[in-house]
C-alpha cells in the first residue's frame, strides 16, 4: 500500500512540475531552469522532496523519480544524471555529475564540475567554462560538507569535510584536505 501511495504522489508531482519543465525547455533554457531549481530548493518538507524529484526527472539528462533531494539542494547544471535511490541532505550544490544508484550525500556537500571550471589564458584572464563530468559510483557515501572535484568509486566512503581532488577508487575510505586514502576495502 505504501509503495502505491508513493507512486501516486510521484505521478501527481510530475503533472504539477510539467508546466515548469516546459518553461525551462526541459533543461535547455538555462536561466529558466536555474530559476525554478533555486525556487524549488526552498520548498520545505516532504512536499519539497517530491516536487524537486519530479522537476529533475523532467529536466536533468537522466533522473530517477525514486530520489530524495533535500531542502536547499539543487543541481546547477541540467547535464547531471541521477540513478535510483539517491538521497541528499540539505544545502547541497551538484554540478555536472553522474550519480550512481543508492548514493548517499550528506548535508552541505558540493560536487563540482571538475577541478578546472574556469581556465585562464597566459595573461590570467578567464577563458570561459570548462566543465567535466564527475562520477559518483554506486553505493558511495559522501560525508557532510565535503567537496568533490574528481570521480568517487562505487562503495567508497568520503569523510566529512574532505576535499577530493584526485580520483577515489572503489571501496576506499578517504578523508582530509586534500583527501587521502586511509583504507581500501576489498
Amino acid at each position: 500500500m505504501k509503495h502505491w501511495l508513493k507512486m501516486g504522489l510521484r505521478f501527481v508531482t510530475v503533472i504539477l512540475m510539467f508546466p515548469l519543465a516546459v518553461m525551462a525547455g526541459f533543461g535547455r533554457l538555462r536561466e529558466m531552469y536555474t530559476m525554478f531549481a533555486h525556487t524549488l530548493a526552498l520548498v520545505p518538507g516532504l512536499p519539497g522532496v517530491y516536487l524537486r524529484g519530479a522537476y529533475y526527472f523532467l529536466t536533468l539528462r537522466k533522473c530517477s523519480l525514486e530520489t530524495a533531494i533535500g531542502f536547499g539542494s539543487y543541481f546547477a547544471h541540467p547535464q547531471a544524471s541521477v540513478a535510483r535511490g539517491v538521497g541528499t541532505g540539505a544545502y547541497c550544490v551538484i554540478g555536472t555529475a553522474n550519480i550512481g544508484a543508492r548514493v548517499r550525500i550528506a548535508s552541505g556537500v558540493q560536487i563540482l564540475s571538475g577541478q578546472h571550471q574556469h581556465p585562464r589564458d597566459a595573461q590570467g584572464h578567464f577563458t570561459g567554462h570548462q566543465l567535466s563530468e564527475v562520477t559518483i559510483g554506486e553505493g558511495a557515501w559522501l560525508g557532510a560538507a565535503c567537496i568533490i572535484m574528481e570521480n568517487v568509486g562505487a562503495g567508497a566512503l568520503i569523510g566529512a569535510g574532505a576535499v577530493v581532488g584526485t580520483p577515489v577508487p572503489p571501496g576506499a575510505t578517504a578523508s582530509g584536505n586534500p583527501a587521502r586514502i586511509i583504507r581500501v576495502n576489498t
